[in-house]
């Protein structure tokens, strides 16, 4: 059941279904109304157009109906005036290989020796009188997928972007709790080792997330829902505007840099194992503390924390005016310091806002 409500298996299911349709009712189409000889063409047709956008399926929709045009204009130069043979089809299917390389169809562009190798490979002569329905049936499953995909749940991505965004913020916060808990009573180099990996594997996570906010953003060009509903699922985000669009790749690309700094703070734990002496008592406490509280506002950003960034103002002020310090202890205390206060700009950023998280 959990696995059911991920927003990646709804969207899965739902796009398995439309396939099912578009296929089925372009069959249903082409055999019923226009009674065609090649039923096949336009439920291959339909099903190459649902993808997973709308936008995408008027786009390849289009590339499909070129290269399926010129698959049945190759057909028909190299049927009528060489004949169908060996070599004739092999040509029909180099011809068409190369002219699948053409840029502006390339995405669907072996559309064109397909639909040659189905149209020489049922009986070519047969065929020739009919390359205009043939024609027609793969507009109309071109037509029949695009209707489904606008007509049927049209794809929005928001849910998935806006997980991945959350997890890894909650991640985060996650490793700042640990990194907190720890420092406040000893830590060792294995454990420093976990926090670089957990780091290391939440920018792979945030690669995926990447490609998910490329996906909302795409997902929601030409689509019918971006009108009908002013809200994504499950978010409370602006359909449209720089606001809204690119709020998620704003939001990531300050997860980033805060990755970045995270990463440099379990490197400095992690050097700070081998450091000679022991640490002032009143750093380590307070210091813990920020970093904690600071992990809490990240994880979840409803939770009631003090302000991060003064706090370590603070701290860096009352440490610097502490006499017992020992001056070869300031670059390490200083550049714990120095890295919290850039991850705590995250706690009040675009990252750990609710805008982009998911909400239940």
């Amino acid at each position: 059941m959990a696995v059911a409500r991920e927003p990646a298996f709804a969207s899965a299911a739902a796009q398995t279904i439309k396939c099912v349709i578009a296929a089925t009712a372009a069959w249903w189409i082409s055999v019923y109304l226009l009674e065609t000889q090649m039923p096949f063409l336009a439920p291959w047709t339909a099903l190459l157009t649902v993808h997973a956008t709308v936008y995408r399926s008027l786009s390849h929709g289009v590339q499909t109906s070129i290269a399926s045009a010129l698959g049945v204009g190759l057909s028909f130069l190299i049927g009528n005036y060489l004949g169908v043979s060996l070599w004739t089809y092999a040509l029909a299917l180099l011809v068409g290989m190369v002219a699948a390389r053409i840029y502006w169809i390339r995405d669907e562009g072996v559309a064109i020796a397909t639909t040659a190798v189905f149209l020489l490979s049922s009986g070519f002569e047969d065929q020739e009188p009919l390359l205009l329905d043939r024609l027609i049936e793969v507009g109309l499953g071109v037509a029949v997928g695009i209707i489904v995909n606008l007509l049927i749940i049209p794809p929005l991505r928001d849910g998935q972007a806006a997980r991945y965004v959350d997890s890894v913020n909650r991640r985060m916060g996650g490793v700042l709790v640990d990194m907190a808990d720890e420092f406040a009573e000893s830590w060792d180099t294995e454990r420093a080792e976990a926090w670089i990996e957990e780091t290391s594997s939440m920018e792979r996570d945030t690669e995926s997330a990447w490609e998910f906010v490329r996906f909302a953003r795409e997902s929601r060009r030409a689509n019918p829902r971006t009108y009908l509903r002013r809200h994504g699922v499950r978010l409370r985000t602006p359909p449209t505007g720089a606001s809204g669009e690119d709020r998620y790749a704003e939001a990531l690309s300050r997860v980033d840099e805060g990755l970045s700094h995270l990463r440099n703070l379990a490197r400095t734990l992690h050097e700070a194992t081998y450091a000679e002496g022991s640490w002032d008592d009143r750093f380590r406490r307070e210091w813990s503390e920020i970093v904690r509280d600071c992990g809490r506002a990240i994880a979840d950003p409803d939770a009631g924390v003090e302000p991060v960034h003064d706090r370590l103002t603070t701290l860096s002020q009352n440490m610097s005016n502490e006499k017992d310090l020992p001056n070869t202890a300031w670059p390490l205390y200083g550049s714990l310091i120095t890295s919290m206060r850039h991850i705590a700009v995250i706690v009040d950023d675009v990252a750990s806002t609710r805008e982009v998280r998911e909400t239940d």
